[in-house]
């Protein structure tokens, strides 16, 4: 019989199962992102996840998020970890924490710093040295904080996870894991329960797995339980049955159709692993959103990257209301556990603004001297965004045409050197755009001088998939005729520096006589009547750009590719009483009549019809 006073969290090998405090133990768990929520909106989300019946959350910790800089640390406001963890606490959740110092996510570069790759030979994810001092010096900095959180120490993290399947990776460098083993002991102590998630896959299983790890399983509801849990008792034949990450839906990519699970599916393959006793955690239970940059992407044959909804088709929306699918999920587990006493919050109340007309301010080229305040870097050739420094959004390449081109040239570029979108501009009028895996051709006419800038925007550092690590901007020479351009001035912009500190509002609009196409800006405000509430913007007839709203970043609008049609704009960004500053950096071109629609409800598919498009 356990001490009351010993507070534990371990395996038992002979029944099968966990054992909390001694006794037998198995949780219904759901995963949310802080970093995809704003921190107004954290404790909605997880009442209405321990309402729901959870008994715990799973939660990942993106390691970019909060390392912006080698050794710069950042750790407030939507950064801030440790409210959030308390949070958690005070809701009677337990945690499974995921740390990384990889996590895949669908999250740019999945948590890895931009930064590793300023030195270009690094081998991420293996035992190179250069890549475990970086993770090292990171670990000692976030664990000591999650320690005293601890079960064992009075708090509510009950496991935390090592890596991230990482047998789906290439390098299959068990020292590796051996390393992030022995570090995670030496910071957290020798009793909390560390494990790793792979697919069902063996040969993943063979390289994700590690003596000292308790191996965990991830797989959807399209799967054969019985067949799935097989796999894990290839690897661990006694223990707990845990499904890590139990797929309620799906992410989207730019161009493909949104991706949806239906509610019944979801519900009979929980009920099926609740049945054989098993412990599982619901991927996404909260998607949230990819705001700001922080989308990344996957490599399948080609560069897919990942929409700024991350919706997933959750029970609880990218909004956090519940959905059809949360009331059936909610009925399985009332069947295995007590629900807890009390209602489910209804849906936040949401507010079409309606119309909000833009005007230009200035388009890009004309507003260098704001946006890249250090001035440009010359070289010969193209320098990637890792060899300038710059981490995300856009880079500028000016160069001039080496000669007369009295007839059609093409300019073009080496097969995957454009990473990821080029908007091109000769003499300062727009011609198109190149792109990563697509179209890396253009015709160009024009004379010796004219002056050519081709705009590179990073549209998020692959997560999963690849096995190189993916360098953004031109990764090599634009070239006319197949003779390479050089004699390039590179100009790293900060725009979100600028949009922060209030730019272009304060600012005197830019008189410019060309026409709307290329990449511009756009500004205007709105009020809000008395509240500020949660509101979805469209951009009708807008190609695709950022949108930035009192200076947050809300992420990359793409209406012309889809499916995603709607920026969520969660009501605590906006102000009360005083106008709503709206930038818009549009990449390809604006309407006419340039203006922005806020709706209340969002669009995922391409579509205004509205059994399509809700999510409910």
């Amino acid at each position: 019989q356990a001490s009351p006073l010993a507070r534990s969290f371990e395996l038992d090998y002979e029944e099968n199962c966990f054992r909390k405090d001694g006794v037998p133990f198995r949780y219904i768990s759901g995963s949310i992102h802080y970093a995809r929520v704003p921190r107004p909106a954290w404790r909605d989300r997880l009442l209405k996840m321990s309402l729901s019946g959870l008994s715990a959350l799973q939660v990942y910790v993106p390691w970019n998020y909060h390392e912006p800089l080698p050794g710069v640390y950042d750790f407030s406001g939507d950064r801030d970890v440790e409210a959030f963890l308390d949070l958690t606490a005070e809701l009677g959740l337990l945690v499974i924490l995921r740390p990384g110092p990889y996590i895949c996510a669908e999250w740019e570069m999945g948590g890895l710093p931009a930064w590793l790759l300023w030195k270009p030979d690094i081998v991420l994810r293996s035992s190179d040295p250069a890549y475990l001092a970086a993770v090292d010096s990171w670990l000692h900095v976030l664990l000591p904080k999650i320690k005293p959180r601890l079960y064992q120490y009075g708090g509510n993290i009950i496991s935390v996870q090592v890596e991230n399947e990482y047998g789906s990776y290439y390098a299959c460098d068990h020292q590796y894991l051996r390393h992030l083993l022995g570090s995670f002991r030496a910071l957290l102590g020798s009793e909390v329960l560390l494990f790793t998630t792979d697919s069902t896959r063996l040969e993943e299983l063979r390289c994700g797995t590690l003596q000292g790890l308790y191996a965990t399983i991830d797989f959807g509801p399209g799967s054969n339980v019985t067949e799935a849990f097989g796999a894990q008792r290839w690897v661990e034949p006694k223990g707990p049955l845990v499904n890590s990450e139990y797929y309620t839906g799906w992410l989207d990519y730019w161009g493909e159709a949104h991706a949806s699970t239906s509610p019944a599916r979801v519900a009979q393959g929980l009920e099926d692993m609740l049945q054989l006793g098993a412990s599982v955690n619901m991927y996404m239970f909260h998607g949230g959103t990819n705001f700001g940059y922080w989308s990344g992407a996957d490599f399948k044959d080609q560069y897919k990257p990942v929409t700024t909804s991350y919706d997933y088709d959750a029970p609880l929306s990218e909004a956090g209301d519940p959905t059809e699918k949360l009331f059936a999920i909610r009925t399985v587990i009332s069947k295995f556990q007590p629900l807890p006493v009390g209602p489910m919050p209804p849906a936040t109340p949401k507010y079409a603004y309606g119309w909000v007309a833009l005007r230009k301010y200035a388009d890009l080229l004309d507003v260098l001297d704001v946006l890249c305040s250090s001035g440009p870097i010359q070289s010969q050739f193209p320098l990637t965004f890792e060899a300038i420094k710059q981490a995300h959004g856009f880079v500028l390449y000016h160069t001039q045409l080496p000669r007369d081109l009295l007839d059609p040239a093409t300019l073009g570029a080496s097969p995957h050197s454009v990473c990821d979108r080029g908007y091109v501009m000769l003499q300062k009028e727009y011609l198109g755009a190149l792109e990563r895996d697509r179209q890396t051709t253009l015709r160009v006419m024009g004379r010796a001088g004219d002056t050519l800038d081709v705009l590179l925007e990073n549209m998020g550092r692959i997560s999963f998939g690849a096995n190189v690590s993916d360098f953004k901007g031109l990764l090599g020479n634009l070239s006319l005729d197949s003779i390479p351009l050089s004699n390039w001035l590179i100009y790293p912009l900060d725009i979100d520096s600028a949009v922060q500190q209030g730019w272009p509002h304060t600012a005197q609009p830019k008189s410019s006589s060309r026409g709307r196409a290329g990449p511009a800006f756009y500004a205007g405000t709105f009020e809000t009547p008395g509240i500020a509430c949660d509101t979805f913007v469209t951009f009708p007839s807008w190609g695709k750009g950022q949108l930035w709203i009192n200076g947050f970043n809300l992420g990359r609008y793409w209406p012309r590719r889809g499916p995603q049609q709607t920026l969520f704009v969660p009501g605590s960004v906006l102000h009360v009483g005083r106008p709503n500053n709206i930038t818009v950096l549009e990449l390809e071109g604006a309407p006419q009549m340039p203006s922005l629609l806020f709706l209340d409800r969002p669009l995922f598919n391409s579509t205004l019809s509205r059994s399509s498009a809700a999510t409910e």
